[in-house]
């Protein structure tokens, strides 16, 4: 009587199609590594003696409406509080630091109101800039 003997089966991952997959992901993650910084320059930047440190500027938004409402960091205060508001930032400032106030003005108001403002930020020693906005 003759016996047949089972074969044994050897359990095996097919994986021709993992190169393809591999090559993919690299390609995938080289492409968006090369537009993550696209102009990062590194240069060595000489030495110098008389260079200075880089002021850090730090920005103060100062809006008034066309009804004299004045608005400090999106917070309403009364026109004689703007003073010592900016005064109290400029105490806080640090030794390189410098401090802008960007001053967003209704079209509708005097030249005179506007003028008064800048002569506190002028008075409290910061950069007024006045926001514009571009014809269309």
């Amino acid at each position: 009587m003759k016996i047949e003997r089972r074969k044994k089966r050897s359990a095996e991952v097919y994986t021709a199609s993992l190169n393809d997959i591999m090559f993919f992901l690299l390609l995938f993650f080289l492409i968006i590594s090369t537009l993550v910084t696209p102009a990062a320059i590194k240069v060595a930047l000489p030495n110098s003696k008389t260079s200075t440190e880089v002021v850090n500027k730090k920005s103060i938004q100062l809006a008034i409406t066309a009804d004299h409402h004045y608005f400090l960091n999106d917070k309403e205060i009364l026109f004689e509080e703007i003073e010592p508001a900016l005064l109290a930032i400029v105490a806080q400032k640090k030794e390189n630091e410098e401090i802008n106030v960007l001053l967003q003005a209704d079209k509708a108001l005097n030249l005179q109101d506007i003028v008064n403002v800048i002569d506190i930020g002028n008075a409290a020693k910061v950069k007024m800039v006045l926001f514009t906005q571009k014809d269309k």
